[in-house]
């Protein structure tokens, strides 16, 4: 690989949306255009237009009927889906993961790199919590499926030859469950680059329903204060979100292109971004509008809002706290303008993305080209020391 050009495939678990992870898939395309990109199953109605010039393939399961819709629930399936495919031709691998994809089995002199955007979180950390709000029968099927998953799980891990991590709070999270160090790459985001505008009177919240992403804060502290918010989003909470809602509380829907999405940042005087996410791609979005952004001060926001200059955190997922943070907000504001946030967020660009992931890959291909031929030279002398001793 120190001679000649890699051939490069990259592994996506699943394309069936245009939502963070797939623009970090996006932009690594962009860095290897020859790539030809794998997945488990592919939507090409919801996914860019411009993907259907890209070489995607697909495992077997694309052939289930419905495989775009019932996808999550294949869990089972998936290692084997993923194993199925064969890699051999390549000399780079650069997995994108958050569940079974890193999984693939390559060539012994290939390398692999993955980018992790979490380790499978309904196996580990998030099990008992995904378990208690799945429905009855994934319930009882859960238990009974998880524990070979789990195993496969950290046997698909040793398979990576270097892991990337979105956010060193995921690079935590792979040092506890896979016993593995990695080097942190903060994904891609979509900087804002329309004029700054006056803020209007209104939080924003934006995202899927989701139990996980809990709305549920935003909308209900927003009732209490008796403040205004837009949500901008949908999924299946969204009949308890609007159960929740006061007057205050309008509901836009997930139908919004992404230029009226950007509109909406740049007006708000305020992001709400109330879940514990790995990395979090809508606090950025926000600030690249200059836009600040009140959060619960977990997870991979702490990496990238700054307490006190762009945005403030709220240190419990409850109401009372998130209200509290709203007040504090209203009262004594944050200390970078509008420019100043846009600025920052600028260290989390697309160009930063692509710049770094192609720096990385060039030097890892170039240490794993090192060390087989090293670990040649060691083979090549112990055989001839061998070979000495017997004679």
């Amino acid at each position: 690989m120190q001679n000649k050009k890699p051939k490069v495939a990259i592994v996506h678990d699943w394309l069936v949306a245009y939502a963070g992870a797939d623009r970090v898939v996006d932009c690594m395309h962009h860095v290897f255009p020859d790539a030809v990109i794998y997945t488990l199953v592919y939507d090409k109605e919801k996914m860019p237009s411009w993907f259907k010039d890209y070489d995607i393939r697909t495992t077997y399961i694309q052939k289930l009927p419905f495989a775009t819709k019932i996808y999550r629930s294949l869990l089972p399936w998936m290692p084997a889906a993923f194993e199925a495919l064969d890699l051999s031709e390549y000399d780079l691998v650069l997995s994108s993961s958050s569940s079974c994809s890193k999984g693939v089995i390559t060539r012994p002199d290939a390398v692999h790199i993955c980018y992790c955007h979490t380790p499978t979180r309904y196996l580990w950390d998030f099990y008992y919590t995904y378990r208690d709000n799945a429905n009855w029968l994934v319930r009882h099927v859960m238990p009974h499926q998880m524990h070979k998953l789990r195993v496969w799980d950290k046997c698909a891990a040793d398979r990576v030859d270097y892991f990337i991590a979105n956010s060193h709070y995921i690079a935590n999270r792979i040092k506890k469950y896979y016993r593995r160090d990695a080097d942190v790459i903060y994904p891609c985001v979509h900087i804002n680059e329309q004029p700054l505008c006056p803020k209007e009177d209104f939080y924003l919240v934006v995202g899927r329903f989701t139990w996980y992403k809990r709305i549920d804060l935003a909308v209900a502290a927003c009732t209490k204060l008796g403040k205004r918010l837009v949500v901008i989003g949908g999924g299946g909470e969204a009949s308890r979100l609007h159960a929740l809602a006061g007057p205050t509380v309008e509901f836009l829907g997930g139908g919004l292109s992404d230029e009226e999405v950007r509109s909406y940042y740049l007006r708000a005087k305020a992001f709400i971004f109330p879940g514990e996410e790995d990395f979090g791609i809508t606090p950025v979005e926000a600030q690249s509008a200059g836009t600040p952004v009140l959060a619960y001060g977990r997870g991979g926001v702490c990496e990238t809002v700054l307490d006190g200059k762009t945005g403030l955190f709220f240190g419990e997922q409850t109401v009372e706290s998130l209200a509290e943070c709203i007040e504090r907000f209203e009262r004594e504001g944050i200390s970078f303008s509008p420019e100043e946030i846009r600025e920052h967020s600028r260290g989390f660009s697309e160009e930063r993305f692509e710049n770094q992931l192609r720096d990385y890959c060039a030097r890892r291909c170039k240490d794993w080209a090192d060390e087989l031929y090293a670990c040649s030279r060691r083979d090549v002398l112990a055989a001839k020391s061998n070979g000495g001793e017997t004679n």
